[in-house]
């Protein structure tokens, strides 16, 4: 049992339609994007971190070198102080004194927030210094205000001399440290920077190498098949219903190619259908034209003839003196002959023996000679065809020329005829008034069905005022030649 259209890709849905294969491409791509960007997150965070770090250790030595110089501000002011007994030399004291309390804070906070060892150090550094100021450098200034030569001895500058030495030991071991951290944190900074640049290119190589795949798997498998199917569409709609695409896809777009396989295999079988039953239609409507035109010459012809004669033997044998009598057989046969011209003109329109019994030139010229309108004919040398060929050919010139005298007011029709390309080929050309619209009148429209009905094709050019050509082309293949004895 056929499975419908609807049924077949509901189920090419469940296992791996377009929709679910192009969702799981789009995850897959978003998946492998997100992880190249968010490692290129992470390599920028690092190299974030390490720039913070490596700013926090520059910071950290700012405040350690500018601690070391409050130290000496407050030596350099204590000892001028002690020399020469001026007030004026403790003012540096007085302010590196001041700021000490907060540097000494500042760095610590600085030193701890990286570096354990680090802020560990700090805070001995800032005991030391704390003691240095409490127990010797403020007991020493108000000794050298009440006894200026107390402070002179070598055992006071000794022991002085002696704590500034362990403070410069401390400064130069923190700031030793502290420049091997910073060193450590360029080289890491330096290495993230490498590595969130070498994370950036290969981010972006990966995302446009996947954005690429994914685009061509987009477009082998939609936008291709789907443009193939555009123009087979485009193709159906031009007529050439034998265009087949490649049913090679799976999902919705291999339903859809095979879907229009079998539309285009309806359709052409559906038209050969057609063109079958129009070429049967007009078979049997010309072997019943022949028919009638058989019937009508071989029965009431033949009678109306014999009656016709009967009558003129009568009129010969009627007595002198009987005038009138004579004259009323006279005019019956006279009136009696005209019905037998016009009903052999009736069958000669029907279906002209002469086509069965001589073939289409001869009719042509027949036709040719009894048309209103002069007529250049040109059929040259010529052979039987088909029937239903040398029918159709027959009616179009008809036609054509009946146009010609009652509508085209045309002086001159010109009929070509010729068999080539496996082809019959017939042009009528008049110069009559033109402007004939072949959609409207049934004869034109009549002339189509016939000629379309054996596989033929007709075109009508009909400009105003310049006359009216009719072409048609019907192949002649499969088809025979034949003699007057098949006819």
């Amino acid at each position: 049992m056929r499975v419908p259209v609807a049924r077949r890709m509901r189920l090419a849905n469940g296992r791996g339609g377009l929709t679910r294969r192009t969702v799981v491409a789009s995850i897959l791509l978003l998946i492998f994007i997100g992880g190249a960007f968010a490692a290129l997150t992470l390599a920028i965070a690092g190299l974030r971190e390490a720039m913070n770090l490596q700013k926090s250790s520059g910071e950290a030595l700012q405040s350690a070198y500018y601690v070391e110089k409050l130290v000496i501000d407050l030596e350099t002011g204590q000892r001028g102080f002690i020399i020469t007994g001026d007030e004026r030399f403790l003012q540096p004291w007085y302010n590196a004194r001041a700021a000490l309390p907060q540097q000494t804070a500042t760095l610590q906070q600085r030193a701890a927030t990286r570096h354990a060892s680090q802020g560990e150090q700090a805070r001995r550094l800032t005991q030391t210094i704390d003691s240095y100021i409490r127990d010797y450098s403020v007991p020493t200034v108000e000794a050298a205000r009440q006894d200026p030569a107390s402070t002179r001895t070598v055992a006071v500058t000794e022991e002085g001399k002696h704590r500034l030495d362990g403070i410069r030991n401390q400064f130069h071991h923190f700031v030793a440290s502290e420049r091997k951290l910073l060193v450590e944190h360029q080289e890491r900074a330096t290495a993230a920077g490498r590595w969130a640049t070498v994370g950036a290119a290969a981010g972006v190589a990966v995302s446009a190498l996947l954005i690429l795949a994914f685009n061509g798997y987009v477009i082998r498998s939609i936008v291709r098949p789907v443009r193939r199917a555009s123009v087979m569409a485009c193709d159906l709609a031009d007529g050439d219903l034998s265009v087949r695409m490649p049913a090679t896809e799976e999902g919705e777009i291999g339903d859809l190619q095979r879907a229009l396989n079998t539309m285009a295999s309806s359709l052409e079988a559906g038209r050969a259908e057609l063109a079958a039953s129009r070429a049967r239609v007009v078979a049997a409507a010309d072997e019943s034209r022949r028919r009638i035109e058989r019937d009508l010459h071989d029965g009431t012809q033949q009678r109306l003839v014999s009656l016709a004669l009967l009558l003129r033997r009568a009129e010969e044998a009627v007595p002198s003196g009987q005038d009138e009598l004579k004259k009323q057989l006279s005019r019956t046969t006279d009136d009696l002959a005209d019905i037998i011209e016009e009903l052999h003109e009736l069958s000669r329109g029907i279906h002209p023996a002469i086509l069965s019994k001589g073939g289409l030139a001869p009719s042509l010229r027949a036709l040719a000679r009894r048309s209103a309108v002069p007529v250049e004919l040109n059929v040259g040398a010529w052979t039987r065809l088909a029937e239903r060929i040398e029918v159709t050919a027959y009616y179009v010139v008809s036609e054509a020329l009946t146009n010609a005298a009652k509508h085209a007011r045309a002086s001159t029709v010109h009929v070509d005829l010729t068999v080539e390309d496996s082809a019959l080929r017939l042009s009528v050309r008049d110069d009559g008034v033109g402007g004939a619209d072949p959609r409207q009148g049934s004869g034109l429209i009549g002339l189509m069905d016939r000629v379309e009905a054996i596989g033929g094709s007709i075109h009508v050019e009909s400009p105003a005022g310049k006359g009216t050509s009719l072409f048609v082309t019907i192949p002649l293949t499969d088809d025979r030649p034949i003699t007057p004895g098949d006819a």
